[in-house]
Order: structure tokens, then C-alpha cells, then sequence
């Protein structure tokens, strides 16, 4: 496990204060921990209410109710009564999708979860990811700047490619799909619709001045 002045700084609750597909571009290259197993985002992609293909597009339900709540926290569903799937909520009604870690802290541990050593495998997908982690519902509405949650900042300037959806039958051709450039911890390789945009030039400059939604 790195050590923790390896770490970027923590990410405020700001941070996801803004549309998804701006949150989902600028969480390349940041750390995700839940209870301090995790590693490198390196895939995530962007749903919010105007989006056909997204769990709010008609509005609050018990199931999506975190989407329509503060910004900076978690909304975890399952997938087709199979897998557990983390987002993270940014603006109301929309969130993103984390899809793939590179896995640096805690590999044993995931190993032992998932039933398998390979550590291309071990995240690599939304929902080997939760496995890995160890997420489930009862992460659902928690606060990511909160423990079992730590997440921080990206070092460095990440190269990444927008690309559509995974898995989707609406809106299939919006590019909210978010890769790190050569990363081969990505639960997909980018496909021939794939375009390698500008590096943010630092995930501090994308942290909204002022209070966090619903901060004193």
C-alpha cells in the first residue's frame, strides 16, 4: 500500500458541485479508497437528468433518491439484481459511474474478495470494482469526504479519451465515457469512436470557489 504522502490532496465536496461529464473527465488520474482498499481511477462515465440513458431522467425514486441529494456523495445501485455499481453525485440528478481503478492499495485483499490474482482483473469493470472494494448499499447516501471514502487528488496532468457509453440502448452516442490514456486497467479498450482530449490542467482549478451544497 502506498503511503499516504503519496497522495494527492483530499477532494471537497466542491468538487462535484458541477455537471458530470466535467466531474467525470477531471476524476482521471484521482485515488479512490473505501476503508483504504483501492487505487487509481482510470474509467468513469457521466449520466445526469436530461440524459435518456440515466436512472433520473424521470425523476426521484426510493432507488435513485442520493442522485437528487448532495453533491459529493455516494449512490450505489445494483445492476440487473447481480452486481453492486458505485457513482458519485455531482449536480442534482446526475452522477458518475466509476468503472475501472488501476488497483494500488490493498491488492490482497481484493484478490481474496474477487476469487482471483490477475491485478488487470481485479477492477476492471463497475462491478468487479464494488466486489473489490467491498461496496454495497450500505454505502448508498454516505458522504465521500468521510470515512470508509477517501478520495484525492490526481499527481501530474493525465492524457484521457472521451468515448461512448458502455452497455447502454439510449443516447448510445453521446460521448460521456471517460479513459486514461494507455491504461490497461480499463474494463473496455477504447473503441474506433474513442478522442483523445486536452489534459486538465489541475483538478484544483476545476474546485468550484466557495461552500459545498448544503454546507454551513
Amino acid at each position: 500500500m502506498l503511503a499516504d504522502d503519496t497522495l494527492g490532496r483530499p477532494l471537497p465536496a466542491g468538487f462535484f458541485a458541477r455537471p458530470a461529464a466535467q466531474v467525470a473527465a477531471a476524476l482521471i488520474g484521482c485515488d479512490l479508497q473505501v476503508d483504504g482498499i483501492g487505487g487509481t481511477i482510470v474509467e468513469t462515465e457521466a449520466y445526469d437528468s436530461s440524459d435518456p440513458a440515466s436512472h433520473s431522467v424521470n425523476g426521484p425514486t426510493r432507488r435513485n433518491a442520493s442522485m437528487f441529494g448532495p453533491a459529493g456523495h455516494a449512490y450505489v445501485y445494483r445492476s440487473y439484481g447481480m452486481h453492486w455499481c458505485l457513482n458519485l453525485v455531482c449536480e442534482p440528478g446526475s452522477a458518475v459511474l466509476i468503472r475501472a481503478l488501476e488497483p494500488r492499495h490493498g491488492l490482497a485483499a481484493m484478490a481474496e474478495r474477487r476469487g482471483l490474482t490477475p491485478p488487470r482483473l481485479l477492477c476492471a469493470g463497475p462491478g468487479r470494482l464494488c466486489q473489490a472494494l467491498g461496496v454495497t448499499a450500505a454505502l448508498d447516501g454516505l458522504s465521500l469526504e468521510e470515512p470508509p471514502f477517501r478520495l484525492s487528488a490526481a499527481h501530474g496532468v493525465p492524457d484521457w479519451s472521451a468515448d461512448r457509453r458502455i452497455g447502454i440502448s439510449r443516447a448510445v452516442e453521446t460521448p460521456w465515457r471517460f479513459l486514461f490514456a494507455g491504461s490497461r486497467f480499463v474494463s473496455r479498450p477504447p473503441s474506433r469512436f474513442a478522442t483523445p482530449r486536452a489534459p486538465v490542467e489541475s483538478n484544483s482549478d476545476l474546485t468550484p470557489p466557495g461552500p459545498s451544497p448544503g454546507s454551513d
